[in-house]
């Protein structure tokens, strides 16, 4: 097995993953104003599960979400068996009327140097340290790792709007580019953390038809403030990448 492989899928454990491909038509560009109402800030420890053809690894991983006084920061770092901590990577901006209006998204992965994509307010663009690209800001940008946490200001702000079948669109940028992502809320679920068995609304991110990339689901707790609880990363040849929440501690 090579190393590169399995870092390349500890890069995505913390984040709504895979390499974001440009958006081509305008249209695919929502910005949709939605009520908000953030989670407390806490800490919140993740154990992982990853296979890799054929080989199972585990590891850790470490959220510090912050939301107060209009801004918001998220700190994530992964590490696993042999490596040590492989990724580390920040989100921060403010909270306007769209939700979390990131400034920032700062990544540095194991034997990569960093990179960081910037949501330029005044200027109304979005720009890329690893290519030349941009985009307009037209309200509600997120990035790979805010998404998740929009969407659960989202659900904890209107908690009956997310129901089986109804769908939450977003722009994303991630590393070089952005493009639009969609959010399907599935049903219901039983989650096992690390304090025991909660419920939990699973949404899922599949990839476009027309595209490759990985699938991602994601299970929310109403009874836990909204906090994400449980993050899974599907290839389609079987591999995967599992993040269980295991303690939470609201500061």
């Amino acid at each position: 097995m090579r190393t590169s492989i399995i870092l390349g899928l500890l890069g995505a454990t913390v984040l709504l993953a895979g390499a974001a491909q440009a958006a081509d038509a305008p249209g695919e560009h929502p910005s949709v104003k939605r009520p908000t109402s953030m989670p407390p800030s806490a800490d919140l420890s993740y154990s992982l599960k990853i296979k890799q053809s054929g080989l199972s690894l585990n590891g850790q991983a470490s959220v510090q979400w912050r939301a107060g006084e209009g801004k918001y920061s998220i700190v994530t770092e992964s590490r696993a068996a042999i490596f040590g901590k492989v990724v580390e990577n920040r989100s921060e901006g403010a909270i306007d009327d769209f939700g979390l209006a990131p400034a920032t998204f700062y990544e540095k992965r194991f034997r990569k140097e960093p990179y960081t994509t910037s949501f330029k307010r005044d200027a109304k663009t979005i720009t890329f340290t690893e290519s030349d690209v941009s985009y307009p800001i037209k309200g509600g940008e997120q990035d790979r790792s805010s998404a998740q946490w929009q969407l659960a200001a989202q659900a904890r702000a209107t908690p009956d709007k997310f129901k089986p079948g109804s769908e939450w669109q977003y722009f994303v940028a991630g590393r070089r580019d952005a493009e639009p992502w969609t959010f399907k809320v599935v049903k219901t679920e039983a989650v096992q953390i690390g304090t025991g068995e909660v419920q939990a609304i699973h949404l899922v991110k599949a990839p476009p038809p027309d595209k490759e990339g990985q699938q991602v689901d994601l299970w929310l707790a109403p009874s836990m403030d909204w906090y994400p609880v449980r993050v899974r990363f599907n290839d389609s040849d079987g591999d995967f990448v599992d993040q269980t929440l295991e303690k939470v501690v609201k500061k």
